[in-house]
């Protein structure tokens, strides 16, 4: 028995090791983040039980359709004196039975079933847009995530970069400083500028491990350090965006979830209205039923009285609503009041998303425009910077003027870094508005 125990814990720890290295050597892409965020998310789970919920509905309503069945036993025993099934009295124990089957089928209702199932049936594809909505959502939060994660990965890299030039600058000053061929201010200098270019480093450091904790967070799995994630590759870098806005907004109106959603909800809340009102005309049935019973009060077996009480029924019943509270009236209020409430919710959504729409194409231009800007700017400072490192390796300038000129191309790469991915997000948010958010 404890050789058996080893084996199993022995079986265990080298599953867990495996599943651990397993990870750990995984190399997201973008999609797989997206399959796995959209496959764990809480909110996104309750959403489509939500939606299965109103199918279940929807399922029912359709059901409702369909005639009744319902069936009954009742078995008594009576002491002292009692009725038994042939209509005498005794005074004695008597055991009875009744069996009872019956069905009923609505012939009309006001048409409120039909209704019913044309709003239930609304109700679902509503369901079914929430699920698409959640998910969008969740897509849009883990792409943005995932371009901020690539970002301060850009960025430590540039910073690695600007510690790299920083050093190879400052050990050659330390070896002319030991022969004195500079002055110390300028190897101190120039120190003082590895050190901060050090400490630039271990911000962005930082930085990407927060954006990788975030990223993994959405994803809903355990942070590992050792977990990669792919680049995107040069086709899915910025480039102007093709779509007017105009035609971004109208594409929403007409594909979004959201949007949708509220427009299937007012249609639904007009199928209720029609089922609060049909509540209100009578209700015509066809019902039948079989019925026998015994009493051993009763000459015969249990066979026999069986069969010969055996009898049916079936008939038509009209059920009026004359007065009830006018709780139907009530209804029929509600109901409006409910459509009403649906119609608030849509037209507030439309015009939520053209405001939206306006701000995100706006932000979308102005990055646009900041990029180009950017890209510029790191192009004349990459050429002031060569020519002042060949001056300064000559000694025609002084360590200020070198800091001063590699400080500028530094910050403008670090800013046209931040600025190419924040179009690519702005990009990609007009994108989700479109429902076009793919990385397949």
């Amino acid at each position: 028995m404890r050789y058996f125990l080893l084996y199993i814990v022995t079986s265990l720890v080298l599953v867990t090791g495996v599943a651990q290295a397993q990870q750990a050597d995984s190399v997201y892409s973008l999609q797989q983040c997206l399959d796995i965020a959209i496959r764990n998310n809480l909110d996104v789970k309750k959403s489509e039980l939500e939606m299965e919920r109103q199918r279940i509905y929807w399922k029912q309503a359709r059901l409702n359709l369909l005639p009744t069945i319902n069936g009954s036993v009742d078995h008594s025993i009576n002491n002292g004196r009692s009725q038994n099934a042939d209509l005498t009295y005794v005074n004695a124990q008597i055991t009875n039975a009744n069996y009872n089957l019956n069905s009923n089928l609505v012939l009309f209702d006001g048409l409120a079933m039909f209704s019913s199932i044309k709003q239930t049936a609304l109700a679902y594809q509503a369901g079914q847009m929430d699920f698409q909505a959640a998910k969008n959502s969740i897509s849009l939060n883990v792409i943005t995530t995932y371009l901020a994660m690539l970002n301060n990965e850009d960025q430590v890299t540039q910073a690695e970069t600007q510690v790299q030039v920083s050093k190879q600058q400052a050990d050659r000053l330390e070896i002319l400083n030991r022969d004195g061929n500079v002055t110390p201010a300028e190897f101190y200098n120039l120190k003082g500028q590895l050190a901060n270019d050090q400490l630039s480093l271990i911000t962005a450091k930082n930085n990407l491990i927060a954006s990788r904790l975030n990223l993994l967070e959405l994803m809903n799995i355990p942070y590992n350090k050792n977990i990669k994630f792919e680049r995107l590759s040069a086709a899915e870098l910025p480039a102007a965006y093709k779509t007017a806005q105009d035609d971004v907004y109208n594409t929403a109106l007409k594909d979004l979830a959201q949007v949708r959603a509220t427009e299937l909800r007012v249609r639904s809340s007009e199928k209720a209205v029609k089922v609060a009102k049909g509540r209100i005309f009578p209700t015509l049935s066809l019902y039948s039923g079989v019925f026998t019973q015994y009493s051993s009060g009763s000459a015969g077996s249990y066979t026999t009285q069986f069969r010969n009480n055996y009898n049916t029924s079936f008939g038509l019943n009209l059920s009026i609503p004359f007065l009830n509270g006018f709780k139907r009236r009530n209804d029929i209020a509600l109901a409006k009041i409910n459509l009403q409430e649906s119609q608030y919710v849509d037209y507030t959504t439309k015009v939520k998303l053209k405001q939206n729409v306006e701000q995100a194409y706006a932000n979308m231009t102005l990055a646009l425009e900041r990029y180009k800007i950017q890209a510029d700017q790191v192009a004349a400072y990459a050429e002031a910077f060569r020519t002042t490192e060949i001056r300064f390796n000559a000694g025609a300038v002084t360590s200020v003027e070198f800091v001063i000129a590699k400080g500028n191309l530094d910050r403008s790469r670090t800013n046209l870094i931040v600025a190419r991915y924040d179009y690519f997000i702005r990009t990609k948010i007009l994108d989700y508005y479109q429902n076009r958010l793919s990385f397949n």
